[in-house]
């Protein structure tokens, strides 16, 4: 066809256009896909829910704020020590400083470090307690948690009240090199204060994951250890075992379900029947008669 008989002009097709990041941001905020059963949920089911699938009962992350908060009776929850600021005493660098990742933490999760300590009531009963929060840095253990941990068994030791520390954790924090490692033996000294002058209950709560140092320190030094479930509990990672080894583990190897059945969890609670556990727990611990 001559270009003077060309009645119309073709254009290219337009692009499909897929859906914008805000969209997409949007529907995220709006809705979850469940890990375990694939289910679609609303955030907002899952926030009364405490972060527990209705379907399946899978449970999702939730902060370390919210699940204390939800542990203990209403406004009787008091921080404590929550000026400690980690530092850089080793001048730590890998592929960017400790310096730079401790300001990159405190900026996502507002939070100085990885552990929130205070003093609270469950059921009435006073209580020190203390949660990790696996936002900042994985909820690796440095200075500052070690501190903030021993301070708040020695605040129980004072006194007199049960002491309760919820674990969800990577370990030692490797930034701190040895400072990090000496936490476990401060922390497990001032606990065995804890129980031999004030001769009060510790109870260890160990959520996903709890691993590392956190979990070869007073993460299974519990009088009693409870555990959500399906949580990953061990030292190392199991891919690091494996290859450590070279067999492969049994199946479930390092989740709360198969520490109860070898002895090393007391009991599985999933997190909607936690804070009356805890108070049942406590009151038999501290007057088993």
């Amino acid at each position: 066809m001559s270009k003077e008989r060309r009645w119309f002009e073709q254009s290219p097709p337009e692009p499909q256009a897929g859906p914008r990041p805000t969209d997409i941001a949007k529907v995220k905020a709006l809705w979850i896909q469940c890990p375990g059963c694939k289910e679609v949920l609303q955030q907002e089911d899952l926030q009364d829910s405490l972060q527990t699938c209705p379907h399946c009962g899978h449970h999702l992350k939730i902060g370390g704020l919210e699940r204390l908060l939800s542990l203990i009776d209403e406004d009787t929850f008091e921080r404590h020590d929550a000026g400690l600021s980690p530092t850089d005493p080793l001048a730590f660098v890998d592929s960017k400083s400790y310096g730079d990742r401790i300001a990159a933490s405190q900026s996502k999760t507002g939070e100085r470090d990885a552990y929130i300590a205070g003093s609270g009531m469950i059921d009435g009963i006073p209580v020190q307690i203390g949660t990790f929060n696996f936002g900042f840095m994985g909820g690796s253990m440095g200075s500052v948690v070690g501190e903030l941990i021993t301070r708040q068994f020695e605040r129980a030791v004072e006194l007199g009240q049960p002491a309760i520390v919820i674990s969800a954790s990577g370990g030692a924090r490797m930034q701190e090199g040895l400072l990090s490692l000496m936490q476990m033996a401060k922390t497990c000294a001032a606990l065995a204060k804890l129980r031999d002058e004030a001769k009060m209950p510790y109870i260890s709560v160990l959520t996903h994951p709890t691993t590392g140092g956190v979990a070869a320190s007073f993460a299974m030094l519990g009088d009693l250890i409870l555990a959500e479930p399906n949580a990953l509990i061990g030292f190392a990672g199991p891919r690091v075992i494996e290859q450590t080894i070279g067999q492969a583990l049994p199946e479930g190897f390092q989740t709360s379900e198969y520490l109860v059945d070898h002895g090393m969890v007391d009991r599985i609670v999933p997190r909607s029947e936690m804070k009356e556990t805890l108070a049942r727990c406590l009151r038999l611990l501290m007057d088993p008669v």
